[in-house]
């Protein structure tokens, strides 16, 4: 293989690059979003992604989307990549989320058992515009606190916070030594922290519901902690015969004993396929890892049903055994499919989409998964992740969420952002392009009001569709 020759320019010739960025493609050149003459139908771009996913779950899909505006944004970020190709870049590139919205940061363990606070869903991963990430997110907290009812200021405001956020950490982060930015995190404790100083920044009757605020995100962050595989098996598995199995809860989780023939293949047939694909999967892994992993059992194998936008791809569970009954290891296995942004940009240089998923989260996470892997799937095309089910994974509840709430969760999903674009793009020269004022801030805050007015619109057109009976949805979600 031909080594690449890596270009290292000074951090002043960095910096100077960013100004020229800002030169060619002003910050104040994301305001005025309108959507484009040619603008696709969202409805139809749903529906050409909805003809690879198992066809038996698009009504659990449709039914999730309908919710709300908010719902549905989660679920489409293939709209949203298509209008994003046709708004100005600097031309500054890092990994990317791909669908960096705020119910796609969460908590969870890292490998010495700390929680941190984190993006925890890679599905649309591939590099590109640093802008893409962060209208995507900008936007979800514009929707999320318009359906939390707040007053047109309150939006606004916590919009602001998070492109505000972002902005700063990055001008941290242009400040730092290489290795630090890498080694950075946003840890439980931290979390407390800033939680506690936003809480003391409060007076009155807002201090007492800052409080109740804070009280309910510790209860949440001690719920995630007590998430581990021996939780899943009480909630997820039963004691048949003195063996534990997958217990059924149709449409979310099928055993795959209840499935019948699907994929072309019987119940007796899946569960030999994902022991084969086991080994194949264990085979990505580091050896550490791999020797681990080795010590577990295949006790029994679902699908389970998962997120909003996933819905419909295939996933299944996985029950494993160690040493007994007690000692078990449930892993996720997710299809993944080419990223929506790979419609717009440059196809991802990783052939094995389970693959451009890996190693994007590993670019992009302070810290990842134990058993982050990945493997071809049983059929022609298809194409799988795996992790584990529950290693202390927790998310925020964003539809309770006040506006102190929302505005502390705001920042610190900007700086998380930032962090994980500073470990793969350059932060000296998307810092310099970013600027010191708040001009950024503004410009982003403006295009996320205009996208939500389209993301309603969308909404409406989409629930409009299901009425009519072109799309079908359930309400079994």
């Amino acid at each position: 293989m031909a080594e690449t020759k890596v270009k290292h320019r000074s951090a002043e010739e960095r910096a100077a690059r960013g100004k020229a960025c800002r030169e060619k493609s002003p910050v104040s050149g994301h305001k005025g979003w309108v959507p484009s003459s040619d603008r696709p139908d969202p409805v139809a771009l749903l529906e050409e992604q909805n003809l690879t996913r198992d066809q038996d779950l698009l009504p659990v899909r449709h039914g999730r989307m309908m919710a709300s505006p908010f719902t549905f944004y989660r679920g489409a970020a293939r709209i949203m990549a298509a209008d994003l190709k046709d708004t100005p870049r600097a031309g500054l590139v890092s990994q990317l989320c791909g669908d960096a919205h705020l119910s796609n940061f969460g908590v969870f363990a890292s490998p010495e058992r700390n929680l941190l606070f984190d993006l925890n869903d890679f599905d649309e991963t591939l590099p590109g515009p640093f802008e893409y990430d962060v209208k995507r997110m900008a936007a979800s907290f514009t929707i999320a606190a318009r359906n939390n009812a707040f007053t047109a200021e309150e939006v606004r405001d916590v919009t602001l916070t998070a492109v505000r956020a972002y902005r700063e950490a990055m001008a941290g982060f242009a400040q730092m030594r290489t290795l630090d930015i890498w080694y950075a995190r946003f840890s439980e404790e931290r979390l407390m922290e800033a939680m506690d100083l936003a809480v003391g920044t409060q007076k009155g009757k807002a201090l007492k519901k800052a409080e109740s605020g804070a009280k309910a995100a510790r209860r949440n962050v001690d719920k995630a902690r007590a998430r581990d595989s021996l939780h899943a098996l009480s909630k997820l598995a039963e004691l048949v015969d003195g063996k534990y199995r997958i217990v059924s809860q149709p449409p979310i989780v099928i055993p795959v004993r209840e499935l019948g023939e699907v994929y072309g293949m019987s119940p007796d047939e899946v569960g030999p396929a994902i022991r084969k694909q086991l080994r194949s999967y264990r085979a990505t892994l580091p050896a550490d890892r791999r020797q681990l992993l080795e010590r577990f059992e295949v006790v029994d194998v679902a699908r389970k049903v998962v997120g909003v936008g996933s819905v419909g791809t295939r996933a299944f569970i996985a029950l494993l055994q160690g040493r007994d009954q007690q000692d078990p290891l449930f892993l996720q296995v997710k299809e993944a499919t080419r990223s929506v942004l790979e419609d717009h940009l440059p196809k991802s240089r990783f052939k094995q989409p389970g693959e451009r998923v890996v190693q994007g989260q590993r670019m992009m996470q302070a810290a990842s998964d134990i058993f982050l892997g990945w493997t071809k799937g049983v059929q022609d095309n298809r194409y799988l992740y795996w992790r584990q089910l529950r290693d202390m994974k927790g998310s925020a509840v964003v539809e309770e969420m006040r506006p102190l709430a929302l505005t502390f969760y705001a920042d610190a999903c900007g700086w998380t952002l930032a962090r994980a674009h500073a470990r793969s793009g350059d932060p000296i020269a998307i810092s310099a392009y970013l600027g010191k004022s708040d001009k950024f801030d503004r410009s982003i805050t403006d295009f996320s009001q205009r996208y939500a007015d389209q993301n309603e619109r969308d909404y409406e057109a989409f629930a409009k569709a299901v009425r009519s009976g072109r799309l079908e949805a359930s309400d079994a979600v």
